[in-house]
This record gives C-alpha cells, structure tokens and sequence, in this order.
C-alpha cells in the first residue's frame, strides 16, 4: 500500500521516517519530496508497505503522531486520474496572464511583428 505521509518537519530523514513505520511491519520504500530547485523538503512523503493489514495500522496509529513538536497527516494515497496530472496555476489556468489574452512586454503596440 502506498501511504501518503504529510506536514513533516523540514529536517526529517527518510531514515527517520522508515522507522517509524517500520515499527509496524516491512516498509518496501520511504521518499520524502524536494524541492527540485532548493533541494529543500517540501514536507510531505510516501512510504510504501507490502502488507495492506501493517499499512492500515500504521496509518491508524501514526495520523495526527508528533515527530519534532508537529502533527504530521497519515492517510492511504490514492492515485491522481491521469487527465488531472497537469501544471495549473492558483487561477485555473496553464499560466499567462489571467486569461491568457497576452499582454505585458516591452512593446505592447499593435504591430504583431518582431
């Protein structure tokens, strides 16, 4: 099962985080997710356990835990449907400027050429 692991401290390890879940039973895999800029945690993870029974108690014993005075966010992760895996902004839209009209630029005349 894989299990979504969420509100972590920055400073985590993902050897910190095998272990309190191995405390449970076998853990196939733990990845904690970076930043892909800074490098930095984003604070939120993915443990995968073979042993659905294990999993489910993890996930009931672990959600709302303390790890470095914060309650971290246990719960099973459900794949997103692959048409939903796009980038969106805050707004709806796949970026631009609002409506995706154009706009902003140095020249802002109604040329249309370079």
């Amino acid at each position: 099962m894989n299990i979504f692991v969420g509100s972590l401290p920055f400073s985590l390890e993902e050897a910190d985080l095998r272990a309190s879940f191995e405390a449970y039973g076998t853990v196939d895999s733990v990845k904690i997710i970076n930043d892909k800029f800074t490098g930095r945690s984003k604070g939120f993870g993915f443990v995968e356990m073979p042993n659905d029974e294990e999993a489910e108690q993890a996930i009931q014993e672990l959600n709302g835990s303390m790890i470095s005075n914060r309650a971290i966010v246990v719960n099973k992760s459900e794949p997103k449907p692959e048409g939903q895996r796009k980038s969106f902004n805050n707004r709806g839209d796949r970026g631009g400027y609002g409506n995706n009209r154009g706009g902003g630029g140095y020249d802002r005349g109604g040329r249309g050429g370079y």
